[in-house]
């Protein structure tokens, strides 16, 4: 009876030590976009209203969502930013963009960095978009630094390109996010 129970406990063990669970502090949370243009590129930033995330690396189970204000969208251009939320990301009827996990592949070393790609859906201005967030992540106690990096391709999404006969910028728009958080 003692044999069969410390197996259970031994087999148990891996599987907990795959689960995890990650809470991103908004306030330490960096969300940046680059947008290029023919003379010159625009560079701003985005507010994270909230982000948690739980994952199982044995199963490749994940749940959890990240929320952008897509209303705090800021290029340091008032001019600018009233014409982006108006006329491109319609910031008023759609407020946020998420990004939804459902699956995880890799692992989340106990200390030190660890590469995790999770995949899951991005809503953004109405639609909803498969993708795959590519993490690298630094555990330092129960504190994890994440960073990753994607191009959202607006107007194939369903956004106005913003170019005009003397303005010609890029149909993509690349988005880095650099955040902090706690594991649970």
């Amino acid at each position: 009876m003692k044999r069969r129970f410390l197996l259970f406990l031994l087999c148990g063990l891996p599987l907990s030590a795959a689960e995890n669970a990650i809470d991103l502090d908004p306030g330490r949370t960096i969300i940046t976009f680059t947008l290029a243009d023919v003379l010159h590129t625009v560079h701003g930033n985005f507010k994270l209203k909230r982000g948690s995330l739980k994952f199982d690396s044995s199963t490749g189970k994940a749940s959890g969502e990240i929320v952008v204000d897509v209303a705090s969208g800021d290029s340091g251009n008032g001019g600018r930013d009233k014409r982006m939320h108006k006329e491109i990301l319609e910031s008023a009827r759609y407020p946020e963009a998420v990004f939804t996990a459902d699956r995880v592949s890799g692992e989340l070393a106990p200390h030190g960095e660890s590469q995790l790609d999770v995949h899951g859906m991005f809503q953004i201005h109405g639609g909803s978009h498969e993708m795959t967030l590519h993490f690298r992540a630094d555990l330092n106690g129960g504190e994890v630094a994440t960073s990753t990096g994607f191009v959202i391709p607006y107007v194939q999404w369903g956004m106005k390109n913003p170019s005009n006969f003397l303005l010609r910028v890029s149909d993509k728009v690349e988005v880095n996010v650099r955040a902090t958080g706690r594991v649970e």
